[in-house]
């Protein structure tokens, strides 16, 4: 089953790190995907740029509006994601406690589904 495991820390925090805290911290992140990637448990992923490079993006009554920044004001912001291949929850909850940044922040991990056109069963809604 394939399981999202979105990356959340507080950018403020992360501004004041070193360039040299943020290249071990890179190299951790890309040996973890290599070992994720051997164990056949990584599928696809990456890491985003600040919000401040976001835009946000609603339609409403057929209109689309288009507003800079992220959709809403948290102590955490969304840096990535790891898609991942897991037999059930609780291994895609090890294999998320393993990605570097979590120690800074946190990982939610949240199961995919497939979009149906008709029978979605998910529990979810549209996607």
């Amino acid at each position: 089953m394939k399981y999202l495991a979105l990356v959340y820390y507080d950018e403020k925090r992360m501004e004041q790190k070193t360039q040299q805290e943020w290249d071990a911290l890179n190299q951790e992140c890309i040996a973890c995907v290599e070992d994720l990637s051997k164990s056949g448990h990584f599928i696809t992923g990456s890491p985003l740029m600040p919000t401040s490079a976001a835009t946000t993006v609603r339609v409403q009554d057929k209109r689309v509006t288009v507003t800079d920044g992220p959709f809403a004001e948290t102590k955490e912001q969304l840096a990535g994601f790891y898609m991942l291949e897991a037999k059930d929850l609780n291994q895609a909850i090890a294999l998320a406690g393993k990605i570097p940044p979590a120690r800074y922040g946190s990982v939610e991990v949240r199961p995919a589904r497939e979009l149906m056109e008709t029978g979605n069963t998910a529990g979810g809604n549209a996607g």
